[in-house]
């Protein structure tokens, strides 16, 4: 496998010339379905694309993260609540709410040096801060990025394009 040099240009051009979801047509009614699930008004918007920022980072996806910062920008977070995402666990910008659903991520996303990814005890710590519903959304909102996220690695639309053409 050929390792990319740090200093080299990374192309403003797609991997993928066509548009996945052209080519699969039924991602359509997937993905319609899943952004219903995950904006069902019992998580607040804000937390969904904070827990979707992590999620890009952590898989090292620019795509993503230009995406969920781009969210946040409009729905008017701050630059500090947005820039210490990435350093959430000492940064004073986040409720403990937010912090129960970055640890979350974090934990399905990252592997465990021992145990399970999550814990019994950080489950017990988000279901303390969500209702059921808003939780089970909080999953799904997990499950959502990462369902996109292999589109982010594989295809490598072009960050900060239009979300809904990322492929010209």
């Amino acid at each position: 496998m050929e390792t990319r040099s740090i200093t080299a240009e990374i192309p403003m051009a797609p991997r993928m010339s066509d548009d996945p979801a052209a080519l699969v047509p039924e991602l359509a009614e997937v993905s319609a379905a899943l952004f219903k699930v995950v904006g069902n008004g019992s998580l607040p918007r804000p937390t969904i694309s904070l827990v979707q920022l992590r999620a890009g980072q952590i898989l090292g996806s620019t795509y993503l993260t230009v995406l969920h910062t781009g969210f946040l920008n409009k729905m008017g977070e701050t630059q500090e609540r947005i820039t210490s995402v990435a350093s959430w666990q000492d940064s004073p910008y986040f409720t403990g709410p937010e912090r129960a659903a970055l640890a979350l991520v974090e934990a399905v996303l990252q592997p465990a040096t021992h145990g399970e990814r999550v814990p019994d005890e950080l489950y017990a710590h988000a279901a303390e801060h969500y209702e059921p519903k808003a939780l089970a959304t909080l999953m799904f909102a997990i499950g959502q990025v990462n369902f996109f996220a292999a589109v982010a690695l594989i295809a490598k639309p072009v960050p900060g394009r239009s979300f809904t053409d990322p492929w010209k």
